[in-house]
């Protein structure tokens, strides 16, 4: 019967620490996205991998964003993604083809800066992971386990530094194997960007063709 009762005592120990680990993650998280909310702009440059051993993929591009508020640019792989506030905007140089459509908030699969910080609000089950020390910064991982079953990832780890509370990277583990890895090369906030920067001027693609969704 002693036995039983250490059992239940160890088990009740062990839940009440992974719900004080998990809130801490969550405060983690929490503090980050405050910390990118309280910039007028961040401008990022990244890296980003994919690897899967089982169908012989292993991919590495680089890549940068501008962000302010809900606004974006984005440049990678040769596309630049734009959004003004009110459409979405894809451009494509190599097919001089650029294809405009409404953001409509209520597709999953639309892309706001304002998703990007806040994915991990809802549906994950957080944890706190370990504590590397990367070329001299402390970078804390938080470990988020998705709650459907039927979500295709495994798991995702989100290193923070410790310091400066900005994302150094981001690693999603997918349940086919395939492993891509998101990693913040350089992190800039308050930079001077022109006023049309996030402004789409159709004049200067004369020779794309422009096919409007909405």
């Amino acid at each position: 019967m002693r036995t039983f009762f250490q059992f239940i005592t160890l088990l009740l120990f062990g839940l009440t620490l992974q719900a004080q680990e998990a809130k801490k993650a969550k405060d983690l998280l929490d503090e980050v996205y405050t910390k990118a909310k309280s910039y007028d702009n961040i401008v990022i440059d990244f890296r980003f991998t994919l690897q899967n051993t089982k169908q012989n993929q292993d991919q590495d591009s680089k890549g940068n964003v501008t962000l302010k508020g809900n606004l974006f640019v984005l440049n990678f792989m040769g596309v630049t993604k734009m959004f003004d506030g009110k459409k979405n905007y894809t451009i494509i140089p190599e097919d001089e083809e650029i294809t405009v459509s409404k953001y409509d908030e209520n597709d999953e699969n639309s892309i706001t800066p304002s998703k990007i910080l806040t994915f991990f609000n809802s549906g994950y089950k957080y944890a706190w992971d370990k504590l590397l020390n990367i070329r001299g910064r402390k970078i804390q991982y938080i470990k988020l386990t998705p709650l459907s079953a039927k979500d295709k990832t495994k798991e995702i780890y989100l290193g923070i530094d410790t310091q400066t509370k900005h994302i150094y990277n981001k690693i999603e583990i997918a349940k086919d194997g395939t492993k891509t890895t998101l990693t913040v090369n350089s992190f800039k906030t308050n930079q001077p960007i022109s006023k049309n920067h996030f402004t789409f001027t159709e004049s200067k693609y004369p020779n794309y063709y422009i096919n409007k969704l909405d």
